[in-house]
């Protein structure tokens, strides 16, 4: 994927992250997109090289919520 392809693509991807973020922990978007823009789950996905915008939103979900209880992020083997 180009670059061009993928910083169009982020956009999404973050909307779709946000809007689970407020459904499933209950905050205001606002407070959504400070959890996700601060993560590291985040600072990997803006990444192209990682591949990680591959993943569907429920599994970047997952990986959220495992940094938010460990502090660390275990990446799948795919």
């Amino acid at each position: 994927m180009g670059q061009e392809q993928f910083h169009a693509m982020m956009p999404v991807i973050s909307a779709d992250l946000i809007h689970t973020i407020t459904t499933k922990q209950n905050v205001t978007e606002t407070e959504a997109i400070k959890l996700l823009y601060t993560s590291d789950l985040y600072a990997v996905l803006e990444q192209e090289a990682t591949k990680l915008w591959q993943y569907s939103t429920p599994m970047l979900y997952s990986l959220l919520e495992q940094e938010w209880e460990t502090g660390t992020i275990r990446f799948p083997d795919v």
